[in-house]
Parts: C-alpha cells; sequence; structure tokens
C-alpha cells in the first residue's frame, strides 16, 4: 500500500480552494449593518483588552460614515499590523470578549470590521502611515518578523532611520512563513512590510547577522541595535526513530504550504502531529486540506492545558482532527519510513513551573498509533546564541529583556517578541503591543543622546 501520496490527488480547484481564506470578507452592506449595531461605549472595554489598544469605537463610527480609509489609519496608527491581526488575534478573548453586547446578545464583529478597513486601503494600495522629521539617528532592527517590523514602523514615525536586517528572502517572519494561507495570506503579510518601506525603512534581506554580519559591527554603524529574532524549529524529540523517512518540523511544513502550490506538496494517509499549540493545529488542519485521512494530535497533557487558541482547537475539530490527550509518544516504528508512532498514556502529577499538572507515564498503557507521517511541533529553539558574548542571553539561551521597555544588559541592545517571551503561546498582537513599548523607550534613548559614528560600508 503507498504510505503517501502527492497532494494533486485532490482536484487542482479543490486544492486552491482548500489554502483560500476561510472567513469571507464583510460585504459594504454587511459591514455598514455591523457597525451600526455598535454602542460606541464610552471608556470602551474593547479598546482595553486589545493589547495594542486600538480605538476599536472610533475605528468603526468612520465606517459607519464610509470613511474606511480614516478607519484604517486610527487601526495602524496602535497597531502597524492591523491587517494581520484581524485575521489571527484570538478576538473572542480580547476585544470581542470584552465587548458589552456579547453578555445579552452576541458581540461586535470587531475583527472582521477591522478586516474590512485595511482590506480597502490594502485593496486600493493607500500608504496611511508617514515617516517623521528625520532626527539623524540610526536604528538596526535584527529580524524582519512581527517584532521587527513593529518597532521600524514605529521608529520611522519618530523620524529614525531604520534598516532591517532579514535572513531569509522576504520579511515577515512568522506572519509570512508560519501561519497557514487559510488564515493569513502571505500577500497579507508582505503588503504590511511594503508599508514599512514606504515610510523609508530599509530592508536587507538574504542577511543572518551573527553569521554574514557580525552583530558588533551592527553596534559599531548604528545608534541602537533592535532584536526581534523570532524562535527556530521545533526540537528533537529524543526518542527513537526520529531519523526515519517522513518525519518533519511543523514550522517546515507549514513553510511549503505557504511557498509552494499544494499540486506540488506530499502529505502522508495518516499523519501524527505531536504537540498541541497554535503551530501544531495549523500543521494538523494544513494535512486535512491536503487530503490527508486521518490527522491526530498527540499531546502529553489534558484539553485544558493545551497552548492553541481556543478558536483554534474548535477549528480544528470540525476540519475532523483527532486528539488523543494524554498520550506521550516514546518512539516512532517503521523500517525506513513511518509506520507508527508508539505512544505511553499518562496521568497528571505535581504541578510543574508553568502551574500545570506535570504528565506522568502510566506503566504498562503502551499503544501504537498507525501513521505515515510524523510532525514535530513541541515549541521551538532559540537562535540567540551569537549573541551571548553581549551579556543578554540567558541560562536558557533566550534573550533577557525588561518586559516594561525591552531594555538589555547592553545599553543599546534592545530585545522583543519571540526571542524573548518564547515561541507558540505568544500571540502576534501581544509582539506588537511589546514592540510599541520598546520602541517607544528606544525613541526616548535615542533621542536623549549623541548619534554614532557613519556605520562600516558593509553594514551600511
Amino acid at each position: 500500500m503507498d504510505q503517501s501520496w502527492q497532494a494533486d490527488a485532490l482536484p487542482q480547484g479543490e486544492l486552491e480552494a482548500n489554502f483560500a481564506e476561510i472567513v469571507p470578507r464583510l460585504t459594504r452592506d454587511e459591514a455598514l449593518a455591523e457597525a451600526s449595531r455598535c454602542l460606541f461605549c464610552y471608556d470602551a472595554p474593547c479598546i482595553r483588552a486589545c493589547p495594542t489598544h486600538i480605538d476599536v469605537p472610533g475605528f468603526i463610527r468612520k465606517i459607519t460614515t464610509d470613511n474606511l480609509r480614516g478607519s484604517a489609519r486610527v487601526i495602524l496608527e496602535s497597531n502597524p499590523l492591523g491587517a494581520s491581526c484581524a485575521r489571527v488575534c484570538p478576538v473572542d478573548q480580547l476585544c470581542e470578549g470584552a465587548c458589552v453586547l456579547g453578555a445579552q446578545h452576541r458581540p461586535i464583529q470587531i475583527g472582521r470590521l477591522q478586516r474590512h478597513s485595511t482590506d480597502f486601503i490594502l485593496d486600493h494600495d493607500i500608504q496611511v502611515l508617514r515617516a517623521g522629521a528625520s532626527t539623524g539617528r540610526r536604528v538596526a532592527c535584527v529580524g524582519g518578523g512581527p517584532a521587527g517590523l513593529s518597532v521600524a514602523v514605529r521608529l520611522a514615525q519618530a523620524g529614525h532611520r531604520v534598516t532591517v536586517f532579514e535572513a531569509r528572502e522576504r520579511a515577515g517572519g512568522l506572519d509570512t512563513y508560519g501561519i497557514v494561507s487559510f488564515r493569513l495570506p502571505t500577500d497579507v503579510s508582505l503588503a504590511e512590510v511594503n508599508w514599512a518601506v514606504r515610510m523609508g525603512v530599509e530592508f536587507k534581506t538574504g542577511v543572518r547577522v551573527g553569521t554574514d554580519l557580525p552583530m558588533a559591527e551592527l553596534l559599531s554603524g548604528y545608534d541602537a541595535v533592535f532584536v526581534g529574532l523570532g524562535m527556530g524549529g521545533a526540537p528533537r524529540l529524543g526518542i527513537p526513530g526520529e531519523e526515519l523517512e517522513g518525519v518533519q518540523d511543523a514550522l517546515f511544513y507549514i513553510e511549503e504550504t505557504k511557498t509552494r502550490p499544494p499540486s506540488k506538496l506530499s502529505v502522508g494517509r495518516r499523519v501524527a502531529v505531536i504537540g498541541a499549540g497554535n503551530t501544531a493545529i495549523d500543521a494538523a488542519t494544513a494535512s486535512v486540506r491536503l487530503g490527508a485521512e486521518e490527522v491526530s494530535i498527540l499531546y502529553r497533557r489534558s484539553a485544558r492545558e493545551m497552548p492553541a487558541y481556543h478558536f483554534e482547537f474548535e477549528f480544528a475539530k470540525q476540519e475532523g482532527v483527532i486528539f488523543r490527550w494524554r498520550s506521550r509518544p516514546v518512539a516512532i516504528l517503521g523500517q525506513g519510513r513511518v509506520e507508527a508512532v508508539r505512544c505511553i498514556r499518562t496521568r497528571p502529577g505535581d504541578p510543574d513551573n508553568s502551574g500545570r499538572p506535570t504528565p506522568v507515564d502510566v506503566p504498562g498503557s503502551e499503544f501504537d498509533v498507525p501513521v505515515e507521517m510524523v510532525i514535530r511541533a513541541i515549541g521551538q529553539e532559540s537562535r540567540a546564541e551569537f549573541l551571548r558574548p553581549f551579556g543578554v542571553v540567558d541560562g536558557k539561551g533566550k534573550l533577557a529583556a525588561d518586559p516594561g521597555t525591552g531594555r538589555t544588559a547592553h545599553p543599546r541592545i534592545f530585545a522583543c517578541g519571540d526571542c524573548v517571551e518564547g515561541g507558540d503561546e505568544a500571540t502576534v498582537v501581544s509582539v506588537v503591543a511589546f514592540a510599541k513599548r520598546v520602541a517607544s523607550e528606544m525613541d526616548r534613548v535615542l533621542v536623549s543622546t549623541p548619534a554614532s559614528s557613519p556605520a562600516p560600508q558593509k553594514a551600511s
């Protein structure tokens, strides 16, 4: 029996439809009707619930008058990644969860209205953010993902000259490469990068700081350096059989779905995803949409302890993903390629450092799950080791930065994002909020200190 097949076993039109956005746009009439439901609350709880504190009633009121350009400006002034966040925010836990209409009726569809306004400026190629008058200060941003991009935009608004060094061919980080296209199309992420370019932010892609360009060279040529590296791939499971054909990293797998046509991808007939974060959910639902017949998520804890958003969990269940709770993989079985995953049942033990019960193996409870593909999605590894000589890396390999200001032990290095907070549990909007605080602190420091000497030619 064939153990895997090309995804084009499904009709090409069906594959393309499977990877189109799952939430449809609001029509103009639908948006006007929904916006008209808003009570425009004084001291609106939706604003407080938004990590970036978007003036939600303000942007919605502008929709009621067909002022979509103005509405988008209100959004982007608070959140420069407002188009992406309109699609991937856990709004049920944030703005919509706080909406006063939610208790007795149904909350305003704030996320879809935010998308309605930001889609308008995307469709009409409208630039609403502008750079400020030049301060003469120069800043290097290491990493062009949500953290680096947000910091770059805010500093450009303050008048600083910003250069972003991005290791990949395209900027955008997780939004470009690591979130499935049926939730966040690549074009949306790249449009947000283009907004920064139009503000004068320079992007040097294909440059890996620490390898192609020494960090010391950035420090010698720029007034400040922001580090927003993100995280790397999933760590190894540390169990027998990981070397078998058919074992993949979740982020690499998702990236393939965003950079190659679905018809060129392969998928197992039966797929096991190890982990239960948002990346695991994306890998599982992408497998379903590529044509896998059975997709299982194996998680050593219970549903209550999974890090994935609730709406992601519900979506995966609707897609037919099977959840095998309290199941810890102990080996991957097969001759040359994957044939099954052997698991052992667990029970809850004493709380760990996160406050969650530690999974304890139940002796004699092993069982096998027949599969042809295994996807690792158990978190992400740090990529900050090259920064250790500068005294900004903690014992766990993460960047150590103040959560309020992003300041590190080095006076001219600032940081935020997944490389500080960790990977799968951080939301894009929380990263943008952190980046706003960091950019504010960087601006304060930059305008109060003398400018550095010109950068060496290689780093300029």
